[in-house]
């Protein structure tokens, strides 16, 4: 089953388990998150929108949010001495899909464990 989402002014096809970088969203870091604008919802019989599918919707995970690369837009009128730098970097939030909703389902996978980091004991040297 698939379904094709739009944030952000884009629309992206999704699937379980994706993982994909959007525009930042509100949400912490292990939480789980509802994007309600499905466009379409594919599968046996695929379900168009008009403009988008009642009742359906996708959850995806929060795994962390983090900026694009630079971009820099650089402008300059030759032989007059002017030049304009200016550069900027998006903010992005990486999200997993975990499972895609209909008929006003809510999620039923909640957020994966994070693995713990096994600290080392410490050792004492005898002197």
């Amino acid at each position: 089953m698939f379904a094709v989402i739009k944030t952000g002014g884009r629309q992206y096809r999704v699937v379980p388990d994706d993982v994909l970088e959007i525009g930042k969203i509100a949400g912490d870091v292990g939480t789980i998150v509802q994007l309600g604008e499905v466009l379409v919802v594919g599968g046996e019989t695929p379900v168009l929108g008009a403009p988008t599918v009642a009742g359906a919707s996708v959850a995806a995970e929060v795994l962390h949010h983090k900026r694009g690369p630079k971009v820099i837009a650089f402008k300059k009128r030759r032989r007059k001495n002017s030049r304009r730098k200016r550069g900027y970097r998006d903010e992005l939030t990486v999200l997993r899909i975990t499972e895609i909703l209909t008929d006003n389902a809510k999620p039923t996978i909640g957020p994966r464990p994070k693995k713990e980091k096994v600290a080392a004991a410490p050792t004492e040297d005898a002197a």
